[in-house]
């Protein structure tokens, strides 16, 4: 005999199963948030690589600073941080930088995740004598400035830089006897970076007593970077800077120009 419909009425349909993973997420993320909280900042000494070395630490791990870091034995300046742990989430470690070398001053935002580096809003500067034990030759002075949108590495190679660094009153103690070179500009456009990784930058003056207009490549399997182009004198320039300008034209010549070609080949 069949079941009736009133029956069958009574019966309510099962309730579909809850997704509770939201709330683990949540409370997860309350969780860690709570931990890295109480952390000191000295934690972070235990994910450096061997090549870091840093100290006098204070605040949090969450909002921290180290007053001195050393990167393979050169003093790097002191760095003030702040994570954002929403990024833990995503496997990632994003934060807010602070650094600071002497009077050179850098502030930006940078992210690591399981594909590389990447930092943008990169910004600062300060004397460029305060950079060399970070490899800026001795000898040389002036005031940079730095300004990249982007920057981005995969751990190996340079995948993206977008940006320039400004250089003014550069001088050498080995040039002209010390006498101001005047200002440049290392441009980085958005083709700066290839698909292997290699590097093209524009190297120009923004005036002062020499006429510069060079390009620096830089190869990622070679380490090595080759700077050519050209550069010529202007009325302004001293005469110590004449001379030594007119001592690199009997070697290399000059075109009909007046432009005398320069390439420099370094390694990193």
């Amino acid at each position: 005999m069949p079941a009736s419909r009133s029956a069958n009425r009574n019966v309510k349909a099962a309730a579909p199963p809850r997704n509770y993973w939201p709330l683990v997420l949540i409370g997860l993320a309350a969780f860690i948030t709570v931990v890295i909280a109480a952390l000191p900042a000295s934690s972070i000494s235990h994910f450096l690589p061997r090549s870091v070395h840093a100290e006098d630490f204070s605040g949090s791990i969450w909002h921290g600073s180290a007053g001195k870091i050393n990167v393979n034995g050169r003093d790097s300046g002191a760095l003030e941080w702040r994570l954002h742990p929403a990024a833990l989430l995503g496997l990632a470690v994003a934060a807010d930088l602070h650094w600071v070398k002497i009077g050179f001053v850098i502030d930006g935002a940078a992210r690591i995740d399981p594909h590389g580096v990447s930092a943008h809003a990169v910004k600062g500067g300060g004397p460029v004598e305060d950079l060399h034990d970070l490899g800026v030759a001795a000898g040389w002075g002036g005031t940079a400035e730095v300004n990249f949108s982007e920057l981005k590495t995969d751990f190996a190679q340079p995948l993206a830089a977008v940006g320039d660094v400004k250089v003014s009153n550069l001088k050498s103690g080995q040039i002209a006897g010390g006498a101001d070179l005047g200002g440049y500009d290392l441009r980085f456009d958005e083709s700066a970076v290839d698909r292997d990784g290699n590097l093209a930058a524009r190297l120009v003056d923004t005036g002062g007593p020499l006429d510069v207009q060079t390009l620096i490549r830089y190869s990622a399997k070679e380490r090595t970077g080759l700077l050519t182009g050209t550069l010529r004198e202007r009325p302004d320039a001293s005469a110590a800077l004449r001379s030594q300008i007119d001592s690199l034209s009997q070697l290399r010549g000059r075109d009909p120009q007046g432009r005398i070609p320069v390439d420099l080949e370094f390694r990193f």
